[in-house]
Formats: structure tokens, C-alpha cells, sequence
């Protein structure tokens, strides 16, 4: 299916022009060139948007059980058919390899709407305390910015859970990345639900997010992005008392007992630090693993990683695409230089990357502080560090040593061991002995790593509001 016209914007059900005639381009971040512009949204069509997603909120807030379930089915019955499609817009919107678009950046979202179903089929929305009827009710307009690396995942997790939850929704997709929501916006269009159930507004942070985020009738503001960002946002939502929910990234951990096995453990954390080139906010780049077993892990980790050599992401056997901008490339070197000069070794040797495009060579560190940039911030690149550890104690400290907290994994060859070790991690989410990302569970962080829940019915929740009925005994 060809992607609608990009230079309008999606407001009450219809394709309409918009406010201004300013424009974003986007970009192939393989190639450096342009492919494609879309209109940058302003504060005009943000309060269309809204009101649109407004007048039509008490309506949808009453729909059916059945029906919601209907709408998100059909919905991921055409993702299904369009899936092809959508996971090569994705490559070439944000330089994942087609065969990671394929399986993830468009199969995923699959799994999330799975999520959303079962939990809409299995949960009431009310529950019984004593004498008191809880419901849980739609809290009405919900503004959903989303980030550029992973952009229908974290659409799909928004508006599913939005409409499962009888939420209206405004769209704003990060303008480095927006292709992948026209096209999702061509078949949200195909559901026919009520004119101004689902809005799409696209446009960078000020223009379209800022108004968003501070405007009067949005009830809630689901965000996903940068720690500055979503302070910023959290301040500015909180001077019109919205509920807000941010999921904000990681500086995450692949934490190796003495008794696991190094070859699985290894593997696991390689996968995960250069999964999409390290663009993801669970990337484990932090390798922590005894100190007597730290030359094997090296020398397993740089094998591994050597075979990830950077190239054109339509390659069906590209395995390491670029990053998505130029500014993400100097930023991720700009922490590698750091690193260097801080006395850090860096394990592989230099490996080529295309000369086009915003490519960086997978790189594998050593000598590592455990207070250094490269450890405790969210690079967002294809980096892995090893760091090493004397005592069980000592390493669920050094995990714990970060201000954020979003994902762990665990290795162990005793998996009670491992849980045990889990349950003394300040995260959100454990990963035991390789077990697999759940998009049914609850999915978020503790400190900075963000507040609130995504997924599943914990996702849904997030957009409701909760009401006691205090009944007669």
C-alpha cells in the first residue's frame, strides 16, 4: 500500500492541510540523503487535534468491550498484511537492518496488540473491596510523543493501549523518524472509527510537542525520549495537573555469576549492546562478570562482536546498520573519545564502516571505571564495556550504581540463584538465564529511567482513571 500524501496531517478522521506550510525532512541515515518531507506541525493544529480527539471523547469512552477488541484485531490483522512494507520503510527511516525491522521494529508491535487483547478479554475494568464498586474509566485525550528508534513499537503501544482503554489520542512521532506513522495512520484510517478517535500531528518538540504537552483538555501524556526531555515535559504537564507517563532509557546491565555458562551469558550481551546499533533504551552495554573469568569473556565478546560489520541495512545479511543521525554519530563518538582519553583500552581492532551515512564500528572496552561517562550514561551506539567484580555483594552494587533502572539480565547456572540475585536489583525488569521480552508484562523503570508503565494491562491502566463506588451495606 503506498503511503498517503506527506503534506497533510490527520485530524478528526481525514487527511487535512496544514497550519503552515513548513516543512522537516527526513532522512535515509544509510545513504545521507533526503527521502521524504513532512509538514512540521504547529500550535494551530495541535488545538485542532485536541479539540477533534475532544468532542468525540465521552463517545468512545462508552464504546464497547467488543468493540475495542474488534478495532485493535482488525488493526493487527493489517499490520500483519502490510508488514513487508512497514519494515522497510523502518530501514530506511531509521537504518535498522531489514531483517531486524522485519522481526522486531514490525513484528513486535504484533505481540504488543496480542497483549492488549488478553488483557481486554480477561479484565472487567471493576473489582469489589468491601463495600466499595472500584472502577477503572477512560481519563479521556491522551498526547502520545513517541522516539525515533523504535517508532511503530512505541506508536502501537500508546494507541493500543489508548484504545483498549477508551482514550482518545493525539500522535506526535518523533520528527526523525515519522514515515512508519503515515503509513500506520493509512490503516488506523481503514478501522472507521468515530472522526477524531486517533489524531496524527507530526513536527519536531517545539512546534508540536511543547503545545501538546501544556494544552488544557489533554488529560494524559504518554512519552518516550531523553531523561531532559521528560523532566521537561513532566514540569510543563504538571502546571495543568495531567497524569504523566515516561519511559526515559538505561544504562543496563548483563550481569554474569561465577557458575553461568560464558558462552550463552557472552552471546546474550553482545546481541543486546548492538542490537539496532545500540539504539535501544534496554541495550545492555555494561558486561559485569567475575574478575578470574575476565579474559575469557574478552575473548569471547570480540569474537562475537567481529562479526558485526557495519553495512548497507537492505543487505538481507547486514547485521549493524548506522545510527539515525549525524548528531547521534558525533555524540556516540564524542563519548568514545572520553573513554580513550580516560585510560580505557578498547578490545577490537579498527574495523571499516561505509563512507556514506552515519555508520560506527561496534567497539569492545576494558579497563572501564565504573563511574565513567561510558558506564553510567545512555550512549545509544554499539558499545559494550566490561567490567569486573570480586563478590555476589559487590556485584549487585555495581549494577545498582546508576541512576537509572530500567533492565537487567541475570546469568547463572543455578536459576534460583539468579532470581535471588533479581530480586535485589533496583530495575523494572529482570531478564533470568535469556528468558524473553515479554509485551504482555509490565514494561518501565525505577529512578531515572522513567515513571509509569507501558504493555499489557499495566499499559492500559496507565490511561485510566480510578473511581470508588461506596455502596450501602
Amino acid at each position: 500500500m503506498e503511503l498517503p500524501s506527506l503534506q497533510h496531517i490527520y485530524i478528526g478522521g481525514r487527511w487535512v492541510t496544514p497550519a503552515t506550510t513548513a516543512t522537516i525532512e527526513v532522512e535515509n541515515p544509510a545513504t545521507g540523503r533526503i527521502i521524504r518531507q513532512v509538514p512540521a506541525g504547529h500550535t494551530e493544529d495541535v488545538d485542532r487535534a485536541v479539540a477533534a480527539a475532544r468532542s468525540i471523547s465521552t463517545e468512545w469512552s462508552a464504546s464497547s468491550i467488543e468493540e475495542r477488541i474488534s478495532s485493535l484485531a482488525r488493526l493487527r490483522t493489517m499490520l500483519v498484511e502490510s508488514l513487508e512494507e512497514m519494515a522497510l520503510i523502518i530501514t530506511r527511516d531509521v537504518g535498522s537492518p531489514l531483517n531486524f525491522s522485519r522481526r522486531a521494529q514490525a513484528g513486535l508491535p504484533l505481540l504488543v496488540l496480542d497483549g492488549y487483547l488478553d488483557a481486554l478479554r480477561s479484565d472487567s475494568g471493576e473489582e469489589r473491596i468491601g463495600n466499595s464498586l472500584v472502577l477503572r474509566e477512560p481519563a479521556g485525550v491522551v498526547a502520545a510523543i513517541t522516539p525515533w528508534n523504535y517508532p511503530l513499537h512505541q506508536a502501537i503501544a500508546k494507541i493500543g493501549a489508548a484504545l483498549a482503554s477508551g482514550c482518545t489520542i493525539v500522535l506526535k512521532p518523533s520528527e526523525r523518524a515519522p514515515l512508519s506513522a503515515y503509513l500506520l495512520t493509512a490503516l488506523i484510517d481503514r478501522l472507521d472509527l468515530p472522526d477524531g478517535v486517533f489524531n496524527l500531528v507530526p513536527g519536531d518538540g517545539r512546534g508540536a510537542g511543547a503545545p501538546l504537552v501544556v494544552h488544557p483538555d489533554v488529560d494524559v501524556v504518554s512519552f518516550t525520549g531523553s531523561v531532559t526531555v521528560g523532566g521537561a515535559v513532566a514540569a510543563a504537564a504538571a502546571r495543568t495537573g495531567k497524569k504523566v507517563c515516561l519511559e526515559l532509557g538505561g544504562a543496563s546491565t548483563t550481569l554474569v555469576l561465577p557458575d553461568a555458562d560464558l558462552a550463552d551469558a557472552v552471546e546474550d550481551a553482545v546481541g543486546s549492546a548492538l542490537r539496532n546499533a545500540g539504539q535501544s533504551c534496554t541495550a545492555r552495554r555494561r558486561l559485569l562478570v567475575p574478575a578470574s573469568r575476565l579474559s575469557d569473556v574478552v575473548e569471547a565478546a570480540g569474537a562475537m562482536m567481529a562479526r558485526y560489520t557495519p553495512g548497507d541495512p537492505e543487505d538481507p545479511n547486514c547485521r549493524l546498520g548506522p545510527l539515525a543521525s549525524a548528531a547521534q554519530k558525533e555524540r556516540v563518538l564524542g563519548f568514545l573519545r572520553c573513554a580513550q582519553a580516560s585510560g580505557a583500552q578498547q578490545v577490537l581492532p579498527a574495523m571499516d564502516v561505509p563512507s556514506s551515512g552515519h555508520f560506527v564500528a561496534p567497539t569492545l572496552w576494558t579497563g572501564v571505571r565504573p563511574d565513567s561517562e561510558l558506564v553510567q550514561e545512555e550512549i545509544f551506539g554499539p558499545v559494550l564495556s566490561v567490567l569486573t567484580y570480586t563478590s555476589e555483594d559487590e556485584a549487585v552494587e555495581i549494577t545498582n550504581d546508576t541512576s537509572y533502572g530500567l533492565d537487567v539480565a541475570v546469568w547463572s547456572a543455578d536459576t534460583d540463584r539468579a532470581i535471588a540475585v533479581g530480586r535485589r536489583l533496583r530495575v523494572g525488569q529482570v531478564e533470568v538465564n535469556g528468558g524473553g521480552f515479554n509485551p504482555a508484562a509490565p514494561f518501565g523503570g525505577y529512578k531515572r529511567s522513567g515513571v509509569g508503565r507501558e504493555l499489557g494491562l499495566y499499559g492500559i491502566r496507565e490511561f485510566q482513571e480510578v473511581k470508588s463506588l461506596q455502596l450501602p451495606v
